[in-house]
């Protein structure tokens, strides 16, 4: 991807005629609909704040309106403004957005339920929606995207707001996790946690930048991917942001907004996707060795590995792309966050109890 971009689209007065000829959802609802939705608004709660004037002056053996209805008249128009600017808002930085996607080779979708994507962000909760989706081809496919899905805890539940980018690769490789150090808090700021075993320190400084997690068995393959100059480019480019590869895609991720009116934060995401992306071409010369189809010797039944008879055969045939089983997925482990949350409101009931 070319890192120029031109992000005139973002900054530049909008063009009202523009914006009136764009694609459906960057125009505005008929000035009928507009005005039935704020009568409606009105209709409510004047009449809410009526009847409670209208019972609270009964009680006090009074007749006539009462502040409440002045209360309620300001409460509508307040909330009439305030639905009216959010619409506009949001209906420009849509009109920017698909201007600036055009303005650089991309296409632009506005809203996309459940996108079917394989990282672990894409497959919690309910309510799942990528907004602001910014697609581009060249050199490789890449997605830039806003996310949220909706977690229920009992009768309660919670939001979570991500925002990624999409890299295809050219072949799947094995799921490896780079827990970015830099943004972490109480803990890893990850939805999933990973078994610690499956933690891998590689040379240099970059373990002060990120945790590492790799299959099983995989470490070689990690290290064969992870080289010099690939951690140097994760370290420089990509320190604040956690990495998910999996499958043949890799992500990501941040807990801002990647899809913004934002000049910088663009300019930064290019810069980190050409970054990248020029050292993926080794990445696509990776082989599983489990996948090693195993050869037979003259009698036509398998031969033991590391026979004289078996090495030709294996010295011509190489693996196809894929990853073995044992390296498609991390394992997982359960957080210990929530279970000190609990221990820790268990204790302080108990203290508070003895007191």
């Amino acid at each position: 991807m070319d890192s120029t971009i031109d992000t005139r689209a973002l900054i530049d007065p909008v063009d009202s005629e523009a914006m009136a000829k764009a694609p459906a959802y960057h125009r505005a609802p008929s000035a009928r609909l507009f005005i039935g939705l704020i009568a409606g608004v009105v209709v409510v709660v004047v009449a809410g704040f009526v009847l409670l004037g209208t019972v609270s002056s009964a009680s006090r053996g009074g007749s006539g309106p009462t502040p409440l209805l002045g209360i309620g008249l300001l409460a509508a128009a307040a909330v009439a403004v305030v639905a009216v600017l959010s619409w506009r808002t949001r209906r420009i930085k849509r009109f920017r957005l698909s201007q600036f996607a055009a303005a650089n080779g991309m296409t632009y979708t506005a809203d996309l339920s459940y996108p079917p994507f394989p990282g672990m962000i894409f497959g919690i909760g309910s309510s799942r929606q990528a907004t602001d989706v910014l697609r581009g081809a060249r050199p490789r496919p890449v997605e830039f995207g806003n996310y949220r899905y909706t977690v229920r805890h009992g009768k309660s539940s919670t939001t979570h707001h991500w925002g990624y980018v999409a890299v295809k690769l050219d072949v799947p490789l094995p799921n490896i996790v780079l827990d970015a150090i830099g943004n972490n808090g109480f803990g890893s700021n990850l939805p999933a946690a990973f078994q610690r075993a499956q933690r891998l320190s590689l040379e240099g400084d970059f373990d002060q930048h990120f945790t590492l997690y790799c299959p099983a068995g995989y470490e070689r393959d990690a290290l064969y991917l992870f080289t010099p100059d690939i951690m140097a480019r994760f370290i420089d480019h990509a320190a604040e942001l956690d990495v998910e590869i999996i499958d043949d895609w890799l992500f990501l991720y941040t807990k801002r907004e990647v899809s913004t009116l934002d000049p910088d934060t663009w300019a930064w995401l290019f810069g980190i996707v050409d970054a990248l992306t020029t050292k993926f071409d080794q990445w696509a010369r990776w082989r599983d060795d489990r996948l090693q189809p195993q050869s037979t010797g003259a009698s036509g039944h398998p031969s033991a590995p590391g026979t004289q008879a078996d090495a030709p055969a294996l010295g011509l045939i190489k693996p196809p792309p894929g990853v073995a089983p044992s390296g498609r997925r991390l394992r997982r482990s359960g957080t210990w966050i929530p279970v000190a949350f609990v221990v820790g409101t268990v204790i302080v009931w108990i203290v508070m109890r003895m007191n």
